[in-house]
């Protein structure tokens, strides 16, 4: 059982598509019982969260229970619904009810409005990974939140892999662009990878298998090695003069890999803050 979630109040998630259902799954795992969750989806499939109650599925809200007051409320949709979405959560809202936005570029101001200034707003940014139990949020609140409300807003984050707490919301558009959207750039630098070793004579499938691998195998050498910066790991396996150190002499120099992804971080956190409008 989560140590700061409620033994009588329920969890409300709204939105359980890739995301929330992981958040859920997460939820579940770490002993927050069936009868306690409520889910809100019209497309959602109780049978796609094993450990749930089917009955505690339900398309919309004003299906939930009547006088239900939930101690977390997790909006898990798209940010152009976000605005319509959360006035509906606002009879379901108590004293202490936190409302969590795991959506995009919506800002405390913005949930707050929705709510009415009812219950406490948090803002979260997860990534993919959370659907494995591997991902890492970003989570922030105004100044004023208590130790139990953000105890609790990072618990329920660390339930999908682990969750920091960012102390100013302005960097939450960083947060998004780096580990938000992050998984993507891996994902391509594994389709970079592998297209560029056929390009120098690998079959197609053979070079896809070394390079996703390759980036698999450096990542849990990244978690394995919690002491050594990856900088640090990078330099030990670089010899002086060989292949590494070749690769390493384009990808390092002055418009390579790293101005490429700072220009591309650059342009990911200007989209968030355009989102936030």
């Amino acid at each position: 059982m989560l140590q700061y979630f409620s033994e009588t109040a329920p969890l409300l998630l709204v939105g359980c598509g890739h995301m929330g259902r992981a958040m859920a799954q997460g939820w579940l795992r770490a002993g927050v019982p069936a009868d306690h969750l409520y889910v809100v989806d019209p497309q959602a499939d109780p049978v796609s969260l094993p450990g749930s109650r089917a009955d505690h599925f339900v398309a919309s809200a004003g299906m939930l229970p009547r006088g239900m007051k939930a101690r977390a409320i997790v909006m898990a949709v798209k940010p152009q619904v976000m605005n319509d979405a959360l006035p509906l959560m606002a009879p379901f809202i108590g004293d202490d009810t936190l409302v969590l936005s795991v959506a995009a570029g919506v800002t405390l101001e913005q949930m707050a409005r929705g709510t009415g200034g009812e219950g406490t707003c948090v803002r979260v940014m997860p990534n993919t990974p959370a659907a494995i139990g591997e991902g890492i949020s970003g989570v922030t609140a105004a100044p004023g939140i208590s130790e139990v409300d953000r105890a609790l807003a990072l618990e329920l984050m660390d339930a999908t892999g682990e969750a920091v707490w960012i102390e100013h919301e302005d960097q939450m558009d960083a947060v998004t662009a780096v580990s938000g959207s992050g998984p993507a750039y891996v994902f391509y630098m594994v389709e970079c990878l592998a297209a560029a070793g056929v390009r120098q004579g690998l079959p197609e499938a053979t070079a896809m298998a070394l390079a996703r691998q390759t980036i698999i195998g450096a990542g849990h050498l990244l978690d394995a090695e919690t002491d050594l910066e990856a900088a640090e790991l990078r330099r030990r396996v670089t010899s002086p003069g060989g292949t590494t150190a070749a690769a390493l002499d384009v990808l390092m120099r002055d418009d390579g890999l790293g101005q490429l992804m700072e220009r591309a971080v650059a342009a990911a956190r200007k989209r968030g803050q355009e989102l936030a409008g």
